[in-house]
């Protein structure tokens, strides 16, 4: 809890909630016809309505981006590291656009919501989403907001995922598109871990076929393990080697002593996974892994990304970390060689880093910081 607040933070942040109740037809088929998105705002929109950046999360992200909600909080948003007075994302330049997607928990209508046409919690029959249906919804919201073309699409992973569905779909309205951390699609490796970690609250008899609201029961259990599994993804092996080694948390290897033996790590995960399991949906985390798995940047065009990038018209700024295993330099470079092909304008940063997958979100990384600043300093506003 910050006595005082930081003098780079956006400071105390109200989130806002926007309804529509034009119907949304979805990449499934299915039409979702009243929905609702939970936005914050940080910094302020000009007159020409040309500074505006939208920020896409991740898998277990939401709204809350930057600043507190009060001066009982005790951490900042997701990502306020980044965003804020003279931070990468500077709100003295820039007016951020941050919200919980369509299917979340965090407010916005998703599986826990109340279904307005059968009165009942939506649960297993809400219906599943594509990477596309949430940047259709979020374009929705630009037209409420009154943007008619983003200073920039920002995310991260998933997030990063949407910034580049962004620039096929809607190639006129956003000027930069930053991706960090992520791939045109999801390799057989990731899929695998998706699927484990969805198994693990399939299988959980209080999930009860998607529908334990009504049961009044929570898969925690599941969750919880979901929750392990795709934490080891983010971390890396060094990373897991400091901070944690062989520590042990409890017990010894004594001879004679009977105490189990507990490692730090475990502790850590266990704790991560209970903390996760008291905060998250069951439900969306089974429909965001979904999303993650059947992204594909290229399908729709004949599976060469060349001919998809085409399409876009904004300039890119792409990053990747050298110890993000889940998703690897590689995949980033896969992307950036497409770019070239295309004949788009690029810059691309490997970034030197111990923290894996999570690296994008943790603060104090002089060279990430140094280029997502130098990048954005660049991006053009009109007054």
């Amino acid at each position: 809890m910050p006595e005082t607040l930081p003098e780079n933070s956006v400071g105390i942040v109200t989130p806002e909630t926007y309804v529509f109740d034009e119907p949304l037809s979805l990449a499934s088929g299915r039409t979702i016809n009243y929905y609702e998105l939970v936005v914050e705002t940080y910094g302020e929109l000009n007159e020409s309505k040309s500074n505006a950046i939208l920020v896409c999360h991740a898998l277990s992200g939401h709204h809350h981006a930057a600043g507190y909600h009060s001066m009982e909080d005790k951490k900042p948003g997701w990502w306020d590291a980044y965003i804020g007075p003279n931070k990468p994302m500077d709100t003295n330049k820039f007016f951020i656009v941050s919200l919980n997607n369509l299917g979340g928990c965090d407010g916005s209508t998703g599986p826990s919501s109340i279904n307005p046409e059968t009165g009942k919690i939506w649960g297993a029959d809400f219906p599943n989403l594509r990477v596309r249906d949430w940047v259709h919804s979020q374009a929705r919201l630009a037209d409420k907001l009154g943007i008619t073309q983003w200073a920039a699409v920002v995310g991260g992973s998933l997030g990063a995922m949407q910034a580049m569905r962004w620039s096929l779909e809607y190639p006129d309205r956003l000027r930069h598109c930053v991706v960090i951390a992520s791939a045109m699609k999801l390799t057989a490796q990731n899929i695998a871990f998706n699927q484990t970690a969805r198994q693990a609250i399939l299988s959980d008899p209080d999930f009860n076929g998607g529908n334990y609201m009504q049961h009044d029961t929570v898969p925690k259990r599941g969750l919880s393990i979901a929750r392990m599994i795709g934490h080891i993804t983010y971390l890396s092996d060094d990373g897991m080697g400091q901070k944690f080694g062989r520590d042990l948390r409890s017990g010894s290897f004594e001879q004679g002593n009977e105490e189990p033996v507990e490692f730090q790590i475990e502790s850590y995960l266990r704790y991560q996974g209970q903390k996760f399991s008291q905060s998250f949906d069951a439900n969306t985390y089974v429909l965001m892994t979904r999303a993650l798995d059947y992204f594909d940047l290229a399908r729709e065009y004949n599976h060469d990304p060349v001919s998809a990038f085409k399409n876009a018209l904004c300039k890119f700024l792409v990053v990747s970390f050298t110890s993000d295993w889940r998703f690897a330099p590689e995949r980033s470079r896969e992307i950036v060689n497409a770019l070239v092909r295309a004949d788009k304008e690029i810059v691309y940063g490997e970034i030197s880093s111990s923290y894996g997958h999570d690296a994008f979100l943790i603060p104090g990384q002089e060279r990430y910081w140094n280029l997502f600043s130098s990048y954005m300093k660049q991006v053009e506003v009109t007054i």
